[in-house]
């Protein structure tokens, strides 16, 4: 079996780099701004793509030979779903994780039958109501592939609990890249 195609995966989601090298895939990731950018080369990513100053979807179409990307994770939306559309290969699946653009996007049934691919939405809260199971699998394999040092967590800052309104105004402002962390 080849590896697939990895779609994207911003710096503050850097876990899809990893996760996705780990499963055998070429990773393709975006990133708004070159500190971001670099980070995610240095996190295994095989193309990273600055999306403030570079189309990514001429380079995911130039990177596949045209082929796009046979999975993409979003946890954007807005026009970076709707870019995201333009470079998704056939039988591909788009993956909905959110909308942090704050845009809702909406899916046209008539391009999704012409690609021939799946949007899917991935909440992974509701796995706790229909199929809690889930949660002690995937720890369980998550501790597996950083027990043999396939994934690493980027923890960015670690603040006391106290400091919740400083880590919450990183995080609006997008300043941060990986995971802030509250301790007690």
């Amino acid at each position: 079996m080849r590896p697939r195609e990895g779609g994207r995966a911003a710096s503050g989601r850097v876990a899809g780099i990893q996760l996705g090298k780990a499963a055998g895939a070429t990773v393709i990731a975006t990133a708004g701004g070159e500190r971001k950018v670099e980070v995610c080369r240095q996190l295994g990513a095989d193309h990273a793509i600055d999306y403030t100053t570079e189309d990514f979807v001429s380079v995911v179409k130039d990177v596949t030979n045209g082929r796009g990307a046979d999975v993409i994770y979003d946890p954007v939306g807005g026009d970076v779903f709707d870019k995201s559309r333009k470079c998704i290969a056939f039988e591909g699946r788009l993956v909905v994780v959110g909308f942090t653009s704050g845009r809702i996007p909406e899916v046209p049934a008539n391009h999704v039958l012409v690609k021939n691919y799946s949007v899917v939405g991935l909440h992974w809260g509701l796995y706790r109501k229909h199929d809690p199971a889930v949660f002690g699998t995937v720890h369980e394999e998550l501790g597996r592939l950083w027990a043999k040092g396939e994934i690493d967590p980027l923890v960015s800052q670690a603040l006391p609990l106290d400091r919740a309104p400083e880590a919450l105004t990183a995080l609006a402002s997008r300043s941060t890249v990986g995971k802030v962390v509250l301790l007690p």
